[in-house]
């Protein structure tokens, strides 16, 4: 739980980091004018396509175009933004430039507003865990998860992306337990033993609850939360601009077969960028 703590990262997402990889390079190269016509304004856009599938260098590169209007009309916020999001991914060089053009924003530049990772059409689970997962361990989701009005399903995937169904898992960021519970969320939902798989499994599905009543159901708003925190999903209006939350979310639709699922509005009222995140979405 959280960008970088799952102690099983999501696969899946080397189409998209090769794709931004692709568009990086060629964003350099009308930059720089190398074996093509200088054009940065192509680059500035190249730039951002590549930024949205989450690479950072990209996203680097154009709050530099940004921060000292090369090609681009200087912008010290949308600079920020850019740098932002590349230091959340750990460049250490965009940390420091965010101090520079003075410290973060919320305004989303508008060719970052895009829709969510492409998702998949097919109507049914696209892994069988009761196959792949250990015994036990399906069957106490399926046991506790109706509980919490969570479709094992959903449960199965997010443990089969966080922990790979290892009671023992501990992420460098202190995520622990199946569902990878920060100590924060396990004192939230007064989980004593995130190592003992019923109340891990608790806690992770009281939190996916009331995830699911925070965002409406929305499956891929739900599954970059809980990669990357809700604070970042209303930031960035949607999936955040990170190749490892894009490939999570991928892997949990993937997985479920559904990109929206049943919630409960009394657990909690809706986010209130929920309407804002829509309307970014509408507009593309």
């Amino acid at each position: 739980m959280r960008l970088g703590r799952g102690a099983a990262r999501a696969q899946g997402g080397e189409t998209d980091s090769n794709r931004a990889a692709s568009l990086r390079q060629e964003a350099i190269a009308y930059e720089h004018g190398e074996g093509v016509a200088r054009d940065p304004l192509r680059a500035a856009a190249l730039y951002c396509a590549s930024a949205r599938l989450g690479d950072m260098q990209a996203q680097y590169n154009l709050g530099w175009m940004y921060a000292h209007g090369r090609g681009v009309a200087r912008d010290d916020a949308a600079a920020a933004f850019f740098f932002q999001a590349a230091a959340e991914q750990g460049l250490g060089v965009a940390e420091r430039m965010l101090h520079v053009v003075g410290g973060a924003t919320d305004e989303v530049p508008e060719c970052l507003r895009a829709p969510p990772p492409d998702q998949p059409a097919a109507a049914r689970p696209g892994v069988n865990y009761a196959l792949t997962a250990p015994r036990k361990i399906v069957e106490l989701v399926h046991k506790m998860a109706p509980q919490y009005q969570v479709e094992p399903q959903l449960a199965l995937a997010i443990i089969a992306a966080e922990s790979n169904f290892n009671t023992q898992a501990l992420s460098p960021k202190n995520a622990q337990g199946l569902m990878q519970l920060i100590p924060e969320t396990s004192e939230r939902f007064n989980v004593k033993n995130p190592y003992d798989p019923a109340q891990n499994i608790r806690g992770g599905l009281t939190y996916l609850r009331w995830l699911l009543a925070y965002f409406e159901g929305d499956l891929a708003l739900v599954a970059a939360a809980y990669n990357a925190g809700e604070g970042k999903v209303e930031r960035y209006r949607g999936v955040p601009p990170y190749l490892e939350t894009r490939a999570y979310v991928q892997r949990i639709l993937k997985a479920v077969g559904a990109t929206a699922h049943p919630f409960d509005r009394t657990v909690a009222p809706p986010s209130p960028a929920l309407e804002r995140i829509r309307l970014a979405l509408r507009r593309k």
